[in-house]
């Protein structure tokens, strides 16, 4: 990169917008039906960030006389550090504290049935860690004991399976196992954007998605165990344990495909119990939802069974009135991550613009990149690894001029189905859904090097 010209400075983005008053003020007013004061208190919270931004460069380098960061040897490098196993379970730095998940304003009305956001802006590759993981919960979480936890497998006719089982954990555990790397996401990730925008940063934007390795076994092992009758038995019915009674519909070919896997393992270790410790389901592709938490039966069947959050919930309102169901594959999606909202790009010159792209219908296989809105497009880089429904990074090299600039990506699976625009995709859903958008996002650069989130008409 000899030729490349001087490397730009970012200023991160503020990883939360509002203290805990502001949130509970949020939520007041939502319950209130004043919805638009979320976006008004976001506005509000991140012109109050925008003076601390513009102090917040550090230990920047002298332009002359010596950086003292080098000349004067700090304590580090010449005492004795900390023992090792200061800490039974390892922590990120103290330096890195604010890299959090921040929890959904105004969405819900208790905290129990809320929402958490990854930090997408401040993560790399295409691992969330668990301690990131971003949450969905409908009846708060619980440490569940896996000694006393099972899981029944049972069906609707008691002529569908031969052999109606209950496993224990350990049980489960002594059974042949795999582990694969997948994405999940919320269906109501940026569904807050439907009509507008709402939120300013990626975190608040695209957060209700994350990325692990997960450790299980396939589904389909259970069934064969229990004897199930797959010309009769369509669908299985996936239901937790907490008090919300969480149930979905799986279409049987997921199943027998062999990767929809009941889960115990997450990034190399147990499950966390905000997960769904200890046991979950795992449905690649599909909205998080399917994904059921502290999993506790299995129950096969011929149709599907229409449950509370199938019938009621989860569902798209259409254009003309109808609802549609079981819409459950997260289309093609991509977004920026860095340079995205309420970051401050400090210096003109080279920057790389960096981002994730998922598909629950199989792999990425490429994704476009613009810095004038979408009237011309360059291919951007692909990192590896590239696996079957998985978030991707990708990256392109961009050198800021210093003018405004309109940032977005496209990204295209191994189907060929491109991402839409928002224009596209409200020709068809309208704009008063709240799932399943996955329309291509912009991030407007100032000329004063502030990222704002906007759509273009």
């Amino acid at each position: 990169m000899n030729d490349t010209p001087d490397v730009g400075r970012l200023i991160k983005a503020p990883e939360s917008f509002l203290d805990a008053a502001g949130i509970r003020q949020v939520n007041t007013e939502a319950k209130a039906g004043r919805r638009d004061f979320i976006r008004q208190a976001f506005a509000a919270a991140a012109a109050g960030a925008a003076a601390p931004l513009a102090l917040a460069q550090g230990n920047p380098v002298p332009s002359e006389g010596g950086d003292p960061n080098i000349l004067q040897l700090p304590a580090h490098t010449t005492g004795l550090g900390q023992p090792v196993v200061t800490d039974g379970y390892g922590k990120p730095s103290r330096y890195e504290a604010n890299v959090q998940r921040r929890q959904s304003p105004g969405l819900t009305q208790t905290t129990q049935a809320s929402v958490s956001f990854a930090p997408l802006q401040s993560l790399f590759g295409i691992v969330t860690p668990s301690g990131l993981h971003f949450e969905r919960h409908h009846q708060g979480w619980w440490d569940i004991d896996p000694s006393k936890h099972r899981l029944m497998i049972n069906g609707s006719d008691a002529s569908m399976l031969k052999t109606p089982k209950v496993f224990t954990m350990d049980e489960l555990m002594r059974l042949p196992s795999v582990s694969r790397f997948h994405f999940i996401e919320c269906g109501a990730n940026t569904g807050m954007e439907w009509g507008n925008v709402a939120v300013p940063t990626c975190q608040y934007s695209h957060g209700m998605l994350s990325c692990s390795e997960f450790t299980g076994v396939p589904l389909k092992i259970l069934l064969d165990m229990a004897g199930a009758d797959y010309k009769r038995c369509r669908f299985v019915l996936a239901e937790g344990a907490d008090g919300s009674s969480m149930t979905r519909t799986i279409p049987m070919e997921m199943v027998e495909s062999g990767e929809v896997l009941v889960a115990y393992g997450q990034n190399g270790e147990m499950l966390r119990p905000e997960n769904g410790y200890p046991l979950r389901l795992v449905v690649p592709g599909v909205q998080g939802v399917s994904w059921v938490k502290y999993l506790r039966r299995i129950e096969v069947g011929d149709k599907p069974w229409g449950t509370k959050d199938e019938a009621i919930h989860y569902i798209d309102l259409m254009p003309d009135g109808r609802h549609r169901q079981y819409s459950s594959i997260q289309e093609c999606k991509s977004v920026v991550t860095t340079p995205s909202g309420g970051q401050v790009l400090l210096d003109k010159g080279f920057y790389n613009i960096s981002g994730l792209a998922w598909s629950g219908r199989g792999k990425v296989r490429r994704v476009d990149v613009s810095v004038d809105g979408g009237r011309n497009w360059r291919t951007a880089r692909l990192q590896g690894p590239v696996l079957d429904k998985c978030l991707t990074r990708f990256n392109i090299d961009w050198v800021w001029d210093g003018k405004p600039a309109l940032i977005q990506s496209r990204a295209m699976d191994e189907t060929g189905y491109v991402q839409p625009t928002y224009r596209q995709l409200r020709q068809v859903r309208g704009s008063r859904s709240i799932y399943h958008n996955h329309a291509i996002q912009t991030w407007l650069v100032q000329d004063s090097g502030e990222v704002k989130n906007v759509q273009l008409s």
